[in-house]
């Protein structure tokens, strides 16, 4: 039975990395492993939650890319949690084009008839102490992410049978989980990983306006904070791939207007453009030499053709010097992206040296015996001193190597 439950976990895992890839044709890195990435800590008790479909969600146009009805997954709240409520946006990458939108909606990004019928909840979703402390009894959601413009497009290709409807999508969820209690909430968190954390920061404020005035509201974005650096190259591959997003799925009217006022609407959707003018409380957790960018951002095989980065792309461990010298520059970049946001006493901050990629999803990543710490601090304790006021979070890892505590990531095995 616990093979039965681990293989489950490490296929969803590697599905989840895969079909990320396969969308931009990653394809050394398709199937690419997590090297045992949590494996450990999976035991034959998880916690799987049922897919809750958004009935009422079709009449409103509110719709995924296939026009299928969109999904949640929630495990409800008890005792001192019970009126407290924890949203995590799901992530998956994006689709800019109509060949990677058609491609996603015969997935579980693009369509609920692919999506799991049950989800494993574990790091922030666990609904145990000793390994969620500060969230476990919480009302805990995860809204499924079907539309790949980080629930922010409003706009369709009726050639293509394709439905970019993903602000509709954010509003029905919220509706839906109000009518089930969450209008009451005393406490309120909105999280997300990846494409989940940008839409977590896309969404911040609206998600405190729908918000009685009385709940503490804040949002933590986990390895949303994707930079518009240039690639090996010299190129903008991330830059390209978001004017592709925006202009495709309508992403523009729905941008914070204290962005698009003075930057293109491709600016707006980089969160190191919104981050510092966001008035709801804000958390940002990343690792400073984010996996998912180096992959498919800064190194990609198509801006490295001549497949110099490929061994470093792969392993951290087999960079050259000038290369470790490059992301050294991705970091500095990130810290020069933070620096007034961090300024607000409201905000917190947690990058840590590490190769990884969402780090609060995962039980050893979040909060176990040997998950990463800056300064003895587990990334869990961080989040849960920061949330409720226990003191102030601005933590910033030195450089590479001098952390070993991180689970990096190592795609080299497949």
């Amino acid at each position: 039975m616990k093979l039965f439950w681990v293989s489950i976990v490490i296929s969803l895992a590697f599905s989840k990395w895969a079909a990320g890839f396969m969308e931009y044709g990653f394809n050394e890195t398709e199937m690419a492993l997590l090297e045992g990435y949590g494996e450990s800590k999976v035991g034959a008790d998880l916690l799987m939650v049922g897919l809750t479909i958004i009935g009422g969600a079709g009449a409103k146009g509110a719709v995924c890319l296939d026009g299928t009805l969109p999904g949640y997954h929630l495990h409800r709240g008890y005792g001192s949690g019970a009126n407290s409520w924890l949203i995590q946006l799901e992530g998956g990458g994006w689709c800019n084009n109509i060949r990677t939108c058609v491609y996603r909606k015969t997935t579980r990004r693009g369509s609920s008839k692919y999506m799991e019928k049950q989800l494993v909840f574990s790091g922030i979703l666990s609904n145990k102490a000793e390994e969620n402390p500060d969230f476990f009894n919480w009302n805990r959601v995860k809204v499924r992410y079907c539309d790949g413009a980080s629930f922010s497009g409003d706009s369709e290709d009726k050639a293509k049978e394709l439905q970019f409807r993903g602000e509709r999508i954010w509003l029905a969820a919220m509706e839906d989980l109000k009518s089930k209690g969450m209008s009451y909430a005393k406490q309120a968190l909105l999280s997300g990983c990846s494409a989940g954390g940008v839409a977590a920061i896309l969404h911040c404020d609206k998600f405190r306006g729908l918000m009685p005035g009385t709940t503490k509201v804040k949002c933590l974005s986990d390895a949303g904070l994707f930079l518009d650096a240039n690639d090996v190259s010299g190129g903008r591959t991330l830059r390209n791939l978001y004017s592709g997003i925006v202009g495709l799925q309508g992403v523009k009217p729905n941008l914070p207007q204290y962005c698009t006022n003075h930057l293109d609407p491709t600016s707006c959707f980089f969160p190191q453009n919104l981050i510092s003018s966001i008035k709801t409380p804000l958390f940002i957790l990343n690792a400073a030499y984010d996996s998912w960018q180096i992959q498919t951002s800064l190194a990609p095989p198509a801006a490295d053709p001549a497949g110099y980065w490929r061994d470093c792309r792969l392993n951290h461990e087999k960079c050259t010097p000038s290369q470790i010298n490059f992301l050294q520059g991705f970091r500095n970049q990130m810290l020069n992206a933070v620096k007034q946001f961090s300024m607000s006493e409201q905000n917190g901050l947690f990058i840590n040296s590490c190769f990884a990629h969402c780090q609060s999803e995962r039980q050893d990543t979040w909060f176990a015996d040997d998950s990463p710490v800056i300064g003895k601090k587990a990334i869990a304790i961080a989040v849960g001193d920061w949330y409720f006021d226990r003191t102030s979070v601005k933590i910033i890892d030195c450089p590479y190597p001098c952390d070993n505590s991180c689970h990096n990531l190592n795609f080299e095995k497949a």
